[in-house]
Formats: structure tokens, C-alpha cells, sequence
């Protein structure tokens, strides 16, 4: 019997279709190492950049090095620092400018009023300051609220209700003695006159009692001599400060640096 001879195998040997893709792979490997070896500078640097300025990558080392590393750092902390700078100034802008409109608002009820011979209103560092003398308040030696004065207590309570500010209100007397079963000195009389300011605007209007702070002075700070009637009226006063919150953050700055 004869053997079959064998067919000779079409097209190309199977060895040639491993050399085809050893020999594409190296090409693409020799490619993308030429595509790498072009950079455009410009570019690199500033996708170097963005990762060093994004936030996510704040506490991790860049990979990639910079020509001054410490520069976009500073650069990035310093934008940081104008753009918290200016949203404070914002705020304390429109702090300084709801001030002003209270000021003023008290100001025209005074003119409208007749009241500015026994009311002051101004501003100094502590923020805007409402000076009220006994006599538009209180009977001498007591601490009643009078109702000749209520009608200007609920304008400022009024005013109030939209401001967060904290209220100070101060009660000062002048230097004569006082001795009463109620008040047996000046600091309980200056004090009960502060709290009575403070118990009538909570009372009568919708305002959060932790905004207010009453302090009695007693006779302790005159604005002028005690040699006088009219000088001895003039420091029996109650002084009402809307305080600028700049002026209650240096001063805790300063109580904490004490």
C-alpha cells in the first residue's frame, strides 16, 4: 500500500504569524516611547500646576516637580488669604452699614420727637451709643421704667429685633449717697435701672435675652464734675451700646492675651 503523501501547508508558515505581532508590538512600544519624548513645556507645567493647587492633593507630596516648589504653595496660600481677607471686609461692610442705619433711624425719631435734649445717639469704637438721662426714665432713686419713655424704648427695641449684635446697658448715678430698704447704695440703684432697660425691650419685644449684658456703674464714671445740679442730672444717665463686633472680638483677643 502506498503512503499518502503529505500536502504541503498554504500560505505562510505559522511561525511568521508570531514574528508579524512580535515585530508590531516593538513597533508601538518605539512609538509611544518618541510620543513621550515630545513634550509641549508649557502644557506639562500647567497640568503640573492644577495638581498642585488642588485641594484633594493638599497633604500628599506632588510627583511631579516644579522649578520652585514653594512658589505655587505661596502663591495658592496667598490667594487663600485675599479671598478670606475680602469676605471679611464684606461682612464687616455690611456689619458697619446695618450700624449706620440704626444710628440714623435713631437720629430722625430724636429730631421728630424733640428728645435730643434728653437722648444722645453716637458712634465711637464700641459701636453706636444711646445716652438716656434719668429724667426721661425714672423717678429719682427708683427704677421703674416711666411711660414717657416707652414709646422711644420700643423704636430701639424694634430696631433691635434685626440686628445679632450684643447689647450692653449701663446704669450710672451721680455721687450723692443713697440708702433705701431696696437700694442701699448706688450700685444696686444703677444696676436695678440697667436690668429694668433690659427687662422692658425682652419683655415687649421678641429679642433673645442672651443679646444683652446690664452693668452697674454706680457713681463710679461721671462724664463731668459732681459740682453742679445740672452737672449732678447730667451723670444720673442710662447708656444703651450696640457693640460693633470688631470692638467684642479685640477685646477677647485682649482678655485672652491678658
Amino acid at each position: 500500500m502506498k503512503r499518502r503523501s503529505k500536502e504541503p501547508e498554504k500560505g505562510s508558515p505559522r511561525w511568521m504569524t508570531t514574528f508579524s505581532d512580535i515585530i508590531l508590538l516593538v513597533l508601538v512600544f518605539f512609538v509611544m516611547l518618541f510620543s513621550m519624548s515630545v513634550v509641549d513645556a508649557k502644557k506639562f507645567e500647567a497640568i503640573s500646576e492644577s495638581f498642585q493647587n488642588r485641594a484633594i492633593l493638599e497633604n500628599f507630596p506632588s510627583m511631579v516637580e516644579m522649578e520652585e516648589p514653594n512658589q505655587s504653595n505661596s502663591e495658592s496660600e496667598e490667594e487663600n488669604e485675599n479671598e478670606t481677607a475680602a469676605d471679611e471686609s464684606s461682612e464687616r461692610t455690611e456689619e458697619d452699614r446695618e450700624l449706620d442705619r440704626l444710628l440714623q433711624e435713631v437720629r430722625e425719631y430724636l429730631q421728630e420727637h424733640n428728645l435730643n435734649d434728653q437722648i444722645s445717639a453716637t458712634r465711637d469704637d464700641r459701636g453706636v451709643v444711646l445716652v438716656l438721662q434719668e429724667q426721661l426714665l425714672f423717678e429719682s432713686g427708683e427704677a421703674e421704667i416711666l411711660t414717657d419713655a416707652e414709646p422711644f424704648l420700643n423704636k430701639v427695641g424694634t430696631l433691635l429685633q434685626s440686628l445679632p449684635n450684643l447689647v450692653k446697658v449701663e446704669g450710672h448715678t451721680d455721687e450723692r449717697p443713697i440708702s433705701t430698704f431696696r437700694y442701699p447704695s448706688n450700685w444696686e440703684l444703677s444696676s436695678a435701672r440697667a436690668s429694668s432697660v433690659i427687662r422692658y425691650l425682652t419683655d415687649n419685644h421678641p429679642l433673645p435675652l442672651d443679646q444683652f449684658l446690664a452693668v452697674g456703674y454706680g457713681a463710679t464714671r461721671p462724664i463731668v464734675p459732681n459740682d453742679s445740679t445740672e452737672n449732678l442730672r447730667e451723670n444720673r444717665r442710662v447708656v444703651v451700646v450696640i457693640s460693633d463686633p470688631e470692638f467684642e472680638e479685640e477685646l477677647e483677643q485682649s482678655a485672652g492675651g491678658a
